[in-house]
């Protein structure tokens, strides 16, 4: 009996530890990071910083989805840890969401945290000359915006540093909405299930913008298609041929915008996926989304 205790407890000891030697090879991981305050609202990030190196590393910002109302900076702690191991310093942040705040709160906190970054480059050792953003779903929605806004569009905030730029270097647009004009979870058939994602779609707008009417110019100002004018970043997105709740023609809408205007652009569709998927379909797609950001690094001055 002994024995066997004995080599249980050796088995246990030896899972731990290397568990531990996993861990402390991989990212540093540092929560709750108060990055603004909006509203009388502390905002934080969680930051994933790479084990290796001498920097300053490059900096990627991952922004949830959820429709604008739903989700947490928790749900990219496996991308924020996957992006330190090759070598970016990577956060993923919370924003105020909607219904408690509308628009226009999630894209000034957004911004607020690529001005946080850049203040805190040094001791963040940030490039703050190559600062990238992706998010999926309502987060591609708002790094989408991040790209292709600026101070002129009045969509800044006052969260904090407002000396910083909120400008990114390039963006990763998993899946997100460019024109709410246009965007419905569009029922496929006359049943009442149906029927009932459609109406989802306007009570998500009412929500988050205040309104459903097409026709209002509040969302044409929420539509990152709008702001299109030559002068944006470099954008790559990543759609499901099969997404019901982000039809694949926002997508190709975008696309087709950004090429007419010159903006360097891809558009990568996944032939067969939904609204998100994952393996090595996404394994990839995270791959291309590292290249692409390479090939638009700015110079270290």
């Amino acid at each position: 009996m002994a024995k066997k205790f004995a080599a249980v407890s050796l088995a246990l000891l030896l899972v731990a530890l290397g568990a531990y030697l996993i861990l402390s090879r991989g990212p540093h991981v540092t929560q709750d990071i108060v990055y603004g305050n909006a509203g009388g609202v502390d905002l934080k990030l969680d930051l994933a910083t790479p084990r290796s190196g001498t920097g300053p590393f490059p900096a990627v910002l991952c922004v949830h989805g959820g429709a604008w109302q739903a989700g947490s900076k928790g749900d990219f702690d496996f991308l924020i840890r996957e992006f330190a191991k090759k070598g970016y310093v990577a956060a993923s942040a919370e924003y105020r969401m909607a219904p408690k705040y509308i628009w226009p709160a999630e894209i000034e906190d957004v911004k607020c945290v690529v001005r946080y970054l850049r203040a805190h480059a040094k001791e963040l050792n940030i490039d703050p000359d190559n600062i990238y953003a992706t998010g999926a779903s309502a987060g591609g929605h708002l790094v989408l915006l991040l790209g292709l806004t600026g101070p002129k569009d009045g969509l800044e905030g006052t969260g904090g540093n407002p000396e910083q730029s909120s400008r990114v270097q390039a963006v990763a647009n998993f899946y997100g909405p460019a024109d709410l004009r246009l965007w419905n979870v569009a029922p496929k058939d006359d049943t009442p299930e149906q029927k009932a994602m459609l109406e989802s779609s306007k009570k998500i707008l009412e929500d988050f913008l205040g309104t459903s009417d097409r026709n209002a110019p509040i969302l044409a100002q929420a539509s990152p298609i709008t702001y299109i004018d030559g002068t944006d970043v470099p954008i790559i997105t990543f759609h499901g041929t099969k997404d019901d709740v982000v039809s694949v023609e926002q997508a190709k809408l975008l696309h087709a915008a950004l090429e007419k205007a010159g903006v360097p652009q891809k558009l990568v569709l996944v032939e067969g996926e939904g609204h998100g998927w994952g393996g090595k379909k996404m394994d990839d797609s995270i791959q291309q989304t590292l290249s692409f950001f390479e090939a638009h690094r700015s110079p270290k001055k």
